[in-house]
């Protein structure tokens, strides 16, 4: 499963952790929020699943505001549209990598924690793309091409912030843990004002769940 650190991603991992074994993996892609990284080691390590981290080279994702420092972070939303925050191709990127493993480990599930509810304008957190993409990996694989049932689960697609934290809650995860911000500091200190923060915030608010967020 694809492990950000962030709070959709630890929501997902307790979801999977309930019928699989799971092993983990996150990105470092000279994104801002490096600190979600030791996020995700700590719950890979909540929940007992396995976990690696694989280095993109700098150059393969940048034009994006969460990977090219001259780029600002919206404070104050964004237009209707795909926004800054977008990083080109990088679902496909990660999933591309996730199937390689999961053939090699003999997994045919793959989870992730995209949403089409709060996606901010991303096309690769759609229904329409998560189906392309099972669908591409059944015609590209050995084990796709031999019958296996390839899967690509994205159990939160659908959900609310406020619903997601809700099932995570129930699930015992520890979302004091986890770092959504988009330009958090290299303590995992979130700055509040980002898209994201606000996303995350809001939810808490709705679920009526107090916030454990650390910010600066």
């Amino acid at each position: 499963m694809l492990l950000s650190g962030g709070l959709d991603s630890a929501t997902v991992l307790a979801i999977a952790s309930r019928d699989f074994d799971c092993h983990a993996i996150s990105f470092n892609y000279s994104q801002r929020h490096v600190s979600e990284l030791n996020a995700a080691k700590q719950l890979a390590q909540a929940f007992a699943a396995s976990h690696h981290t694989i280095r993109l080279d700098d150059s393969v994702m940048t034009g994006s505001a969460l990977t090219d420092s001259s780029i600002d972070v919206p404070e104050a939303g964004h237009d209707q549209g795909i926004p800054v925050t977008y990083v080109p191709a990088r679902n496909t990127i990660f999933l591309a990598h996730a199937l390689a493993v999961a053939e090699v480990q003999g997994s045919n599930d793959i989870f992730l924690g995209v949403n089409a509810v709060d996606y901010s304008g991303y096309p690769d957190c759609r229904p329409a793309y998560i189906e392309a993409f099972e669908h591409m990996a059944r015609l590209a694989t050995r084990a796709g091409v031999e019958g296996q049932k390839l899967r690509i689960h994205a159990p939160l697609i659908n959900m609310s912030k406020a619903e997601i934290i809700s099932t995570g809650v129930r699930l015992g995860v520890d979302y004091s843990l986890t770092i959504s911000c988009y330009q958090a500091d290299q303590q995992g200190r979130a700055c509040g004002l980002c898209d994201s923060c606000r996303l995350r915030r809001d939810g808490f608010e709705a679920a009526g769940v107090p916030d454990p967020t650390n910010y600066r």
